[in-house]
C-alpha cells in the first residue's frame, strides 16, 4: 500500500444535481483519529459520538452554519473504509455540498486531506480487507444495474457468495496441492501417490464445481452486459416492425417504401431480466443513395460486433438468392436466427424449427399481429444459456470469465498430466499452482496494481 492509498481523502458521495439530500464522506487514512476528532471539532462543534446520528451544524469559517444536517462518525476499523469516517447528510443542494466540501478541504489541510479520485473509498475498503476485489467490482454493478435480476445478482456478489464459491474452490486446489508437494518431497516413501490420495477423485469433483460456478458466472455476465442482438435482411422484410414489436413500442417509422431506415435504431429491453440491445438497421441491397449506402455499411459494422443475428424473411417469398447472399457474409461463430416475418399475410402459423445443414434455426412470426413473438424470445434466451429460475446466480464481469475458463484450463492440463502417473507429479503441482493463481486475481489475492487502477477508476466520485 503506497502513501497515496493511505492520504486522507473526502468527496461528495452523493449523485450530482439537486436532492433532497446530500453526502459529503471524509477517511481519514493515516492521519487516524487525532485527524478525526480536529475535523469533528471544526466542522460539526463537538465529538461525536461513535456510530450515533447527531444532528448538528455544519460550521463555516466565521462560525456561521453553512447548513445543518446528520452527522456520522466511525472509528476504525468499523467503517466502510477501515479507516476513521466522518459522513455529513445534509440537503441536496449542489451549492451547499460544494461550500461544506470547501470547508472541509480547508480544516484538512494541515493533515494532507485531499479529494477523493473516482472509487477510492471502495479501493480502500479492498486494501483494508473490508471488502474483496469480487466484492468490489459488486459494488459498482449494484449502482450500474439495469434491471431487477442484475441488482438481486449484484447483491449476492456484495454479501460473498461469488468469493465464497472461489475461496472454496482455492481451498480444494491448496489440498490438492500439499498432497503433492508432500509426495515430491518425500518420493522414499514409495507410495503411489495418484491411488493412495485418490488425486484424480479430487481433480476431478474440483474441475466438476468450477463448471458449476463458471456456468452462473456466465448468466450473471449476460445480466450485467445484455446480447446485443442486430435485425438484418433486405428491405421491406420487417425489421423496423419487429423491433417495435420486441420493445412494445413504436419507436422506429414503419412504411412500405424500401430504404426508409438508413441509419441503426437501438433499444434496450428485459426478457427474464436480460438486457437484449436490439439493434434495427438498414436494409442490405445495391444502391446508388449515397446516405442509404453509408447505412448498409453501417448495418454490416454492426453485424460483425453482434452477439446475435436475426435474419429477416419474408414468409410470402422464402430465402431468395439476395437472402443467401446474406447469409454467407454473416461473420463466423455468430448465433443466426432466420426470422420468416408476415406469417400472417403468408397463410402459416407461428412456429420454431431447429438449426438446419446450415446452422441458423427457423423462426416464423408476425411482427405485425404479434402471433410467435414469444417464440422468438424464448429463442433468444436459449442461445444466450439463459435458465430460468437460478437463484444462485452472482453478476460476473468478462475479467471473472477469462479468470475462470484459465483455471479450468490448467486442471484440464493437470488431468492430463494425473494420468501419466507419478512421472509428471512435478507438472501435476505446476499447474494446480496456476490454477490457484488463476482463481485468487478474482477476488484480488493475486492482483496486479495495474489492474486495480482500471477497475476502481472505473467508479464514481465519493464511492
Amino acid at each position: 500500500m503506497s502513501n497515496h492509498d493511505t492520504d486522507p481523502i473526502v468527496a461528495i458521495a452523493t449523485a450530482p444535481g439537486r436532492g433532497g439530500i446530500g453526502v459529503v464522506r471524509l477517511s481519514f487514512g493515516r492521519a487516524g483519529e487525532a485527524a478525526a476528532a480536529h475535523a469533528m471539532h471544526a466542522l460539526c462543534g463537538q465529538l461525536l459520538k461513535p456510530r450515533h446520528a447527531s444532528y448538528v451544524p455544519f460550521i463555516a469559517a466565521n462560525g456561521d452554519a453553512l447548513d445543518r444536517g446528520i452527522a456520522l462518525h466511525f472509528p476504525a476499523p468499523y467503517s466502510y473504509t477501515g479507516e476513521y469516517v466522518l459522513e455529513l447528510q445534509g440537503h441536496g443542494g449542489p451549492i451547499v455540498l460544494q461550500l461544506v466540501l470547501q470547508r472541509a478541504i480547508e480544516i484538512g489541510r494541515e493533515f494532507g486531506l485531499r479529494l477523493a479520485e473516482p472509487g477510492e473509498f471502495t479501493r480502500r475498503a479492498f486494501l483494508n480487507d473490508k471488502l474483496d476485489l469480487a466484492q468490489a467490482e459488486a459494488v459498482a454493478d449494484l449502482i450500474e444495474a439495469s434491471t431487477e435480476a442484475a441488482a438481486r445478482s449484484a447483491g449476492r456478489s456484495l454479501d460473498g457468495a461469488f468469493s465464497r464459491e472461489i475461496h472454496a474452490l482455492v481451498e480444494d486446489v491448496i489440498t490438492l496441492r500439499m498432497l503433492v508437494e508432500a509426495t515430491l518431497d518425500f518420493p522414499e516413501e514409495e507410495i503411489d501417490f495418484l491411488e493412495a490420495a485418490d488425486a484424480r477423485g479430487k481433480l476431478a469433483r474440483i474441475r466438476e464445481r468450477l463448471a458449476m460456478v463458471l456456468a452462473d458466472a456466465r448468466q450473471g455476465a449476460l445480466l450485467r452486459e445484455g446480447l446485443s442482438v442486430v435485425l438484418a435482411g433486405q428491405p421491406n422484410v420487417g425489421k423496423s416492425s419487429l423491433l417495435n414489436a420486441l420493445a412494445g413500442a413504436e419507436l422506429a417509422i414503419v412504411t412500405p417504401i424500401a430504404g426508409t431506415t438508413r441509419d441503426k435504431v437501438t433499444q434496450t429491453i428485459q426478457i427474464e431480466g436480460i438486457p437484449l440491445h436490439v439493434i434495427d438497421t438498414a436494409g442490405l441491397r445495391e444502391t446508388e443513395d449515397e446516405v442509404e449506402r453509408i447505412g448498409i455499411e453501417r448495418t454490416w459494422g454492426e453485424i460483425e460486433r453482434a452477439d446475435v443475428v436475426l435474419h429477416l424473411l419474408d414468409a410470402r417469398v422464402g430465402v431468395t438468392p439476395e437472402d443467401v447472399s446474406i447469409a454467407a457474409r454473416f461473420p463466423a461463430g455468430v448465433p443466426v436466427v432466420r426470422v420468416s416475418n408476415k406469417a400472417d399475410l403468408a397463410g402459416v402459423e407461428a412456429s420454431v424449427t431447429q438449426a438446419d445443414a446450415g446452422g441458423a434455426r427457423e423462426v416464423r412470426l408476425s411482427a405485425k399481429t404479434g402471433d410467435g413473438i414469444a417464440l422468438l424470445r424464448d429463442e433468444l434466451l436459449k442461445i444466450a444459456g439463459w435458465q430460468a429460475g437460478a437463484e444462485s446466480v452472482y453478476l460476473a464481469r468478462e475479467r471473472h470469465l477469462i479468470a475462470l475458463r484459465m483455471a479450468a484450463e490448467h486442471l484440464a492440463a493437470a488431468a492430463d498430466h494425473a494420468e501419466q502417473n507419478s512421472q509428471a507429479l512435478d507438472l501435476f503441482a505446476e499447474e494446480l499452482r496456476l490454477a490457484q493463481d488463476s482463481l485468487n486475481s478474482i477476488t484480488g489475492e493475486f492482483t496486479s496494481d495495474d489492474l486495480l487502477g482500471v477497475i476502481f477508476s472505473r467508479f464514481c466520485i465519493g464511492k
